[in-house]
């Protein structure tokens, strides 16, 4: 039944509505959760609020979404991906509306429900990208998978854009009740996302799988031939993650340094912006635009270039050419070429690459996992990766408060070793792809799932 799938050379209408509603998840996934990075530029002055306080605000979501990526993902695999696709849009959506009742310098009422926020943007991300790539052909999975990440910078942009004009007539607090809206596309995934066929199948549904292939190739069930027979449906436990220690450390080790260097520096940025630059926090908002285009044009590419090139060389690229202009940033923190700062410019060219990078992280993540525990195994990886959106945002507010949390002064001698901490992780993650990336570009699932239940054949091996 799946041959006819990956057969195919063009993606029907259905299946690309199944991308769609994906790329619309991550789209407004995203824009609720970088949305407290431009809300802390107003309130961070009026709160007095200190580093170690701001930092807390900024790393809340990323503590929630440990054990949201790991819970969420063991359920996609437990009960389907399209339950838990709706379950975590409103998830992090009511959550978002919340905050819309935090209380005039309640900043610990603002990081109990970031956490909830951060569990649930987890959660989308580690079952969106597994029931994409089971519904698409070898040939567009690396592609289709790349576009539904290409759309987080323009929900970040979304975030920028409402701070830089949105703010002054609703106030923070409005931009929490614009961030109620994603909580309608629930009614979108009902409509148009049908239950993985590879999931159906491994759970000894078979008809259903049926309909769902059909539904997706825009056929009748009756023109797809049902299997002589069903594969093992024994169900795997989470525990069966560390039966793949190699697809573990790849997958943990590459989101680890990616969510780290990429998180520490976009949650900062805005407020680094107002005190570096001398701005207001609409202008810090309005100056992050063109850092999360740039971020967005990085994932068009790399999405692009990921069926061209391969998975583990782009995501060599991609880490490195993020690190280096982090380590400059920090370098160059008060300089500048006429009146235009070069720190904002290497702000946007770290953004291309750690940004748009993220085209081949998440994929490869849930790529390199065997079918039973591709969204478990996605999940472990983004939920221990996002000990970077603690690690991150508190390691720069460690350094550039020089240390203390109570209250920090801020130095520009700071700026440089706490760029240089954050290009490190990415670093980190480039190595994981360089000694430990196997290539999954070619390759169907059925294909990826054999490999990884036997020896590594001599063509994926590590040169």
């Amino acid at each position: 039944m799946l041959e006819i799938l990956d057969r195919q050379q063009t993606l029907t209408w259905n299946q690309r509505k199944i991308v769609l509603a994906a790329i619309l998840g991550d789209l407004l996934d995203f824009f609720d959760y970088y949305l407290i990075g431009f809300v802390l530029a107003f309130i961070v002055g009026p709160w007095k609020l200190t580093y170690g306080e701001s930092a807390i605000i900024l790393l809340s979501s990323g503590v929630g979404a440990i054990p949201g990526a790991v819970f969420w993902g063991w359920m996609a695999d437990k009960i389907g991906r399209r339950k838990v696709f709706i379950a975590t849009v409103l998830n992090f959506s009511l959550a978002t509306g919340i905050l819309a009742f935090t209380p005039d310098r309640g900043w610990i009422f603002l990081s109990v429900f970031r956490f909830f926020v951060g569990f649930g943007v987890a959660g989308l991300y580690s079952v969106d990208l597994p029931l994409v790539q089971e519904f698409v052909p070898t040939s567009k999975r690396g592609l289709c998978s790349g576009l539904v990440t290409a759309t987080i910078p323009v929900g970040s942009m979304l975030g920028a854009v409402s701070g830089a004009f949105l703010a002054d007539i609703v106030g923070w607090r409005g931009l929490f009740i614009v961030g109620l809206l994603p909580a309608v596309l629930t009614l979108l995934i009902r409509a148009w996302v049908p239950e993985s066929p590879h999931w159906l199948i491994r759970n000894g549904r078979p008809e259903d799988a049926r309909r769902s292939l059909a539904w997706a190739l825009q056929t009748t069930p009756d023109t797809i031939e049902l299997p002589a027979a069903l594969p093992d449906t024994k169900r795997t436990a989470w525990r069966d993650l560390f039966k793949h220690p190699r697809s573990l450390a790849l997958s943990w080790l590459t989101s680890l340094g990616n969510q780290t260097g990429g998180y520490g520096i976009t949650m900062w940025a805005p407020t680094l912006f107002v005190l570096l630059l001398k701005v207001t926090p609409a202008q810090a908002s309005y100056l992050f635009i063109y850092a999360t285009v740039s971020g967005f044009l990085g994932r068009l590419a790399f999405s692009y270039l990921s069926d061209q090139v391969g998975r583990r060389p782009l995501g060599i690229v991609q880490s490195f050419g993020a690190a280096i202009p982090l380590a400059l940033a920090g370098y160059y923190g008060d300089a500048f070429i006429g009146t235009v700062s070069i720190f904002w410019l290497l702000v946007i060219a770290d953004r291309f690459f750690g940004d748009g990078g993220y085209a081949i992280v998440g994929p490869y993540s849930a790529e390199v996992w065997p079918s039973g525990l591709r969204a478990s195994g996605m999940g472990s990886a983004y939920g221990f990766g996002s000990l970077g959106k603690i690690v991150g945002p508190l390691g720069l507010a460690l350094i550039v408060g020089s240390s203390d949390v109570v209250n920090p002064k801020a130095t520009l001698d700071a700026f440089f070793p706490a760029m240089l901490y954050l290009a490190s992780w990415y670093l980190l993650a480039g190595l994981a792809f360089w000694l430990l990336g196997f290539e999954t570009k070619g390759r169907s699932i059925e294909e990826i799932d054999r490999q990884l239940a036997g020896p590594m054949p001599a063509t994926a091996k590590v040169a």
